[in-house]
C-alpha cells in the first residue's frame, strides 16, 4: 500500500473510533475540512506538523499511528 493511502486509511480508522467528522477534526487540528478529506483519500501528503496536530486532536501518540500505517503497509504486501 502506498504511504499516502495507508495514512488516509488510519487517519479514518482513528477519526471513526472517537466519532467525530471530518469538520470536527479539522476544528479541532486548526486544519480545514477539505484537507482532511484529502489527507483521508490519499490525495495530499502530511507534514510532520500536521500529523502531530492531528494525533493531539485524536488523543493518540504519533508512534502509535505511525505504527498503524506500518500495519496497513505491511498487511498490503502478503
Amino acid at each position: 500500500m502506498e504511504l499516502n493511502r495507508a495514512f488516509g486509511v488510519v487517519l479514518r480508522e482513528e477519526r471513526k473510533k472517537v466519532a467525530i467528522s471530518q469538520e470536527e477534526l479539522a476544528y479541532l487540528s486548526n486544519l480545514d475540512r477539505t484537507y482532511i478529506s484529502l489527507l483521508e483519500r490519499g490525495k495530499r501528503n502530511s507534514t510532520l506538523k500536521v500529523l502531530f496536530g492531528l494525533c493531539n486532536a485524536l488523543n493518540i501518540s504519533p508512534n502509535y499511528f505511525i505504527k498503524e500505517m506500518e500495519k496497513q503497509i505491511n498487511s498490503d504486501q502478503y
